[in-house]
């Protein structure tokens, strides 16, 4: 994403905060299936270099997850925080991880039907008739 427009448009959609970054999820609707992402890094954050580096780990973070966890036909933005370039990089992993199932509260109830349900398959087949 590169228009301002489409930023200010994911402000209103799910927003999930975490300490190193927030993450904003919006659906467009527009029919598109493909998932957008983009960064922001604020000058409160620190110079140039602290933002360019910021915004390799949230990129290297979205490249990561965002096409096994992102919402089909949305628009994700990452938002850099300034505890986010201390931080550890598995650790921001995770908490990206659990942002995305914040964010789609839908995905995480799926997942978590789709584990129990086999285990309920293997009881019954392993009855007795």
């Amino acid at each position: 994403m590169s228009k301002r427009r489409d930023f200010l448009a994911a402000n209103s959609g799910k927003r999930a905060p975490m300490p190193g970054f927030v993450l904003l999820m919006r659906p467009r609707h527009d029919g598109d299936e493909t998932m957008r992402i983009g960064f922001t890094v604020t000058k409160k954050i620190g110079n140039a270099v602290v933002r360019n580096r910021m915004k390799r780990r949230l990129r290297a973070l979205a490249r990561e997850l965002l096409a096994e966890r992102g919402v089909a036909g949305a628009d994700h933005v990452l938002i850099g925080r300034n505890g986010g370039i201390e931080r550890d990089y598995a650790l921001l992993r995770t908490e990206l991880g659990k942002a995305f199932r914040k964010v789609t509260p839908q995905a995480a109830a799926a997942a978590s039907v789709d584990t129990t349900t086999p285990a309920k398959a293997v009881a019954q087949v392993g009855k007795p008739l």
